[in-house]
C-alpha cells in the first residue's frame, strides 16, 4: 500500500496553533483530477487541535478514516461532535452526506454535488471550516481521499472542489495467466485502489483451478475464507469484489447441471459476502461443441451458434440475479471474440440474444491495443449492441513479448471522450502487484476524468506517492521507469516507445561527439556522466526510500540489472573522457564498460513470478547500443 501521508511534506505551519490567512493560495495537485476545482485568495492551516463534527448516520468507518489522515498530518488533538459552532476558530472538519442538515449548513450555500459517486469539498478559511459533503456513502469515501491528498500541503488553500467520476465503472482485473497474486497483495491491491478513487476489483486469476479448470468444484473451506477475508477488505475500500468464473473450457451450454454447477458456486460466494459476478468466456474454442446436447439445442458448432449458446447461459444467470435481488448489479461478461470492433457471426448472435442488462467486456481494436479512440468505441458499441467496459490490456506482461519487462510507461494514447461510449475501464495489471500501480494510476486517472487528464503529471504523481513524497526517491523512480517505457503489442511495434529521456540524452550526445566542437564535446560527456551517476544510484535510493518493500522485492531483478548498467554507463563516459584526452586508459575503460554490459543483460526473473521467465531488459535497443558504439563516437574531428 501506498504511504498515505508524506511526513517530511509538513512543516511547522502545518503544526502551528492558529490557522493563517495570510499566505497566497496556489492551486493544490489532486489525482485524479477533480471535475470542477475553484479556488479562492487566502489560505489556513489544520493546527495542533482540530474539531471533527461527524452529521448523524455517516459511515463509522470513514470516520475513523478521516481521523487517521489527520493524526498522520501531524493533528494531535481531534475533539468529535455533532454540533457545528461556526463562531469557534479552531479549525473545523465537518463530515457527512449532503442532505445532511448540519453538512448543508457548513456548506454555506454551496451547491453540492449530485452525480453517484459525487463529493463537494469546501475551505473556508475565514470561519476556519473545512467541509466534505459526499452525494453517497462512496463519494463522501472519495471525498476523504483529497483530503489526504490536500493535508499533505503545508496549508490549505480556500476552495471549492465538485467532483464525480466520468466513467461509473473504474478498476482493475486480475486476469492475467502466470503466478496469481497472493491474498496479502490482493489486500494491499485493494487498499491502493482506495487512493485513487476507483470502485471495482474483479477476481479472476487464469491459475485458479476453482475458477476455470475446475470451476464445478467448491472451494476448499480455508480458500473460501480467504475470499470473504479480501471481500471484506474491498467492502471496507469502497471497492466492488467481482468474482469471475470461467466455465468456457468445458461447458455444456445447455445442461440444467451445468447452470446449476454456476447458481451452486455464486451461492457459496454470497455467503461470504461476495454479492456480484462475472462469466468469462475468453480464451477458448467456441467453434466446437463440449458436449452432444449443444449440437442438439443448437445446432451445427460455429460462431453464429457459440453466440446464441453463450447468451442462453448468461441470460439464465441474470435472470437468477434479477429474481434474487431485483437491484443486484448487472452480470459482467467477456466475449469470446473481444478483441476488435468488427462485426460478426458471433457478435450478431449474441447482440441479438443477450439480455440488454448484461455488461459486455472488450478489450479494444486489438488484444494489447496501441490506441484507442472515440470512433472506436462507438464501433464497439454498434456490434455488442450496449456500451462496452473497457478491459485494457495494460500494464499486463504475461505475453511472450513482455518477457523481462515491467511496464511502467504513462498510460497514454487513450482518446478524451472515451467516458460517453464506455460504461468504464478496468486494466489488466502485471504479476508484479506494486509495480503495477504507476500504470494503473493513470488508467483509473483517466476513468475518473478523461476530459482533464494529463498523462506525465498522472506518472509523475505515481511516482511521489510510492517515494511517500521523498524527491530522491521520486527522480530515482522516474529513471527506473524510463527504462521501462516499452509497452509492446502483439505485433512488431510498440505502442509506447523506449526509454525517451535517455534516448533523447544519448542521442544529444552522439550528435555532439560527431560535431567535433571542444566545448559542446565535454559539455556533452559531463552530461553523460552526470546521467550515468543517476542511473547507477537509482536502485540503492529506490530501496531506501520506498517504504513499501512488495515494490522493492518483486522488482529486486530489475534494481540489480539497473545498477549494473549504471556502472557500465559510467565506464563508458570515462572512456570517451579519456578518449577525448587521447589517453591510453579509454580502452581499459571501454573493456570494464563492456563486462560490466554482459553481466547486466544476463540477469534473470524471479523464477516462476511471471508467465515467462527469462533475461531483464533495461532500456534495451537505447542503453546498450549506446555502450556496444561508444569506443568509435570519438571521430576523427574530435581527435
Amino acid at each position: 500500500m501506498t504511504r498515505r501521508i508524506g511526513l517530511p511534506l509538513l512543516v511547522a505551519t502545518l503544526l502551528s496553533s492558529t490557522p493563517l490567512t495570510a499566505q497566497v493560495a496556489t492551486r493544490p495537485a489532486i489525482f485524479p483530477a477533480p471535475t470542477e476545482l475553484t479556488l479562492g485568495t487566502d489560505t489556513m492551516a489544520l493546527g495542533r487541535q482540530v474539531t471533527l463534527v461527524a452529521a448523524p448516520g455517516t459511515d463509522a468507518a470513514t470516520v475513523t478514516f478521516a481521523e487517521q489522515l489527520l493524526r498522520d498530518a501531524g493533528v494531535e488533538t481531534i475533539a468529535t461532535t455533532r454540533r457545528l459552532d461556526r463562531a469557534s476558530k479552531q479549525p473545523k472538519i465537518v463530515l457527512g452526506l449532503a442532505d445532511a442538515p448540519l453538512v448543508r449548513t457548513a456548506l454555506a450555500g454551496t451547491t453540492p454535488d449530485t452525480a453517484r459517486e459525487g463529493y463537494t469539498l469546501t475551505i473556508t478559511p475565514a470561519t476556519h471550516t473545512i467541509t466534505l459533503a459526499g452525494h453517497d456513502a462512496d463519494g463522501l469515501f472519495h471525498a476523504v481521499q483529497t483530503l489526504r491528498q490536500l493535508v499533505q500541503r503545508p496549508t490549505l488553500p480556500a476552495l471549492v472542489i465538485r467532483d464525480h467520476p466520468a466513467m461509473p465503472v473504474r478498476g482493475t482485473i486480475e486476469g492475467f495467466y502466470g503466478k496469481p497474486w497472493t491474498m496479502a497483495e490482493r489486500t494491499r491491491h485493494l487498499d491502493f485502489l482506495a487512493t485513487v478513487k476507483a470502485n471495482t476489483y474483479v477476481y479472476s486469476p487464469k491459475d485458479d483451478p476453482y475458477a476455470r479448470d475446475r470451476w464445478r468444484e467448491a472451494y476448499p473451506a480455508a480458500t473460501l475464507a480467504q475470499l470473504g477475508t479480501l471481500a471484506a477488505a474491498a467492502s471496507r475500500n469502497h471497492v466492488d469484489f467481482v468474482y469471475a468464473i470461467s466455465p468456457g473450457p468445458t461447458i455444456c451450454f445447455s445442461a440444467p447441471a451445468d447452470l446449476q454447477a454456476l447458481h451452486t458456486k455464486f451461492d457459496a460466494l454470497r455467503a461470504i459476502g461476495i454479492h456480484r459476478f462475472y462469466v468469462a468466456l475468453d480464451d477458448i474454442e467456441y467453434k466446437k461443441w463440449n458436449c452432444e446436447a449443444d449440437q442438439a439445442a443448437f445446432g451445427p458448432s460455429g460462431a453464429a451458434a457459440a453466440g446464441k449458446a453463450q447468451a442462453q447461459l448468461l441470460n439464465a444467470v441474470q435472470a437468477d440475479l434479477t429474481r434474487r435481488d431485483p437491484k443486484a448489479p448487472p452480470l459482467i461478461m467477456v466475449p469470446t471474440e473481444y478483441y476488435d470492433a468488427k462485426d460478426s457471426p458471433y457478435k450478431a448472435a449474441l447482440r441479438d440474444n443477450l439480455d440488454p442488462k448484461v455488461v459486455v467486456q472488450w478489450t479494444g481494436t486489438d488484444v494489447v491495443p496501441p490506441a484507442i479512440s472515440v470512433p472506436d468505441a462507438k464501433a464497439a458499441t454498434k456490434a455488442f449492441g450496449r456500451k462496452t467496459l473497457l478491459w485494457d490490456n495494460y500494464p499486463v506482461n504475461d505475453y511472450a513479448q513482455t518477457t523481462g519487462r515491467l511496464l511502467m510507461a504513462p498510460y497514454a494514447r487513450r482518446e478524451a471522450g472515451l467516458s460517453g461510449e464506455l460504461t468504464g475501464i478496468l486494466s489488466n495489471p502485471m504479476n508484479q502487484e506494486a509495480p503495477s500501480r504507476v500504470a494503473v494510476t493513470g488508467v483509473l486517472a483517466f476513468a475518473w476524468n478523461d476530459k482533464d487528464y494529463d498523462a506525465e503529471r498522472t506518472w509523475h504523481w505515481s511516482a511521489r506517492e510510492l517515494a511517500g513524497g521523498d524527491t530522491h526517491a521520486t527522480d530515482a523512480l522516474l529513471t527506473l521507469f524510463d527504462t521501462q517505457h516499452m509497452a509492446p503489442t502483439f505485433g512488431s511495434q510498440p505502442w509506447q516507445e523506449q526509454s525517451p529521456r535517455l534516448h533523447a540524452l544519448l542521442t544529444r550526445v552522439r550528435e555532439a561527439l560527431a560535431d567535433g566542437d571542444t566545448g559542446a564535446r565535454a559539455q556533452a560527456i559531463a552530461d553523460l556522466a552526470r546521467a550515468a551517476d543517476d542511473v547507477a544510484a537509482a536502485p540503492d535510493a529506490i530501496r531506501g526510500g520506498v517504504a513499501d518493500t512488495s515494490f522493492t522485492n518483486q522488482s529486486r531483478p530489475w534494481l540489480d540489472a539497473l545498477a549494473l548498467w549504471g556502472r557500465a554507463l559510467q565506464q563508458t563516459a570515462a572512456g570517451l573522457t579519456a578518449a577525448d584526452a587521447h589517453s591510453s586508459a579509454a580502452r581499459q575503460y571501454f573493456a570494464d564498460a563492456q563486462r560490466l554490459a554482459t553481466e547486466a543483460a544476463a540477469v534473470k526473473t524471479i523464477p516462476g513470478a511471471t508467465r515467462f521467465d527469462g533475461t531483464i531488459r533495461i532500456a534495451d535497443g537505447v542503453l546498450d547500443r549506446f555502450i556496444a558504439d561508444a569506443p568509435g563516437l570519438i571521430g576523427t574531428k574530435a581527435r
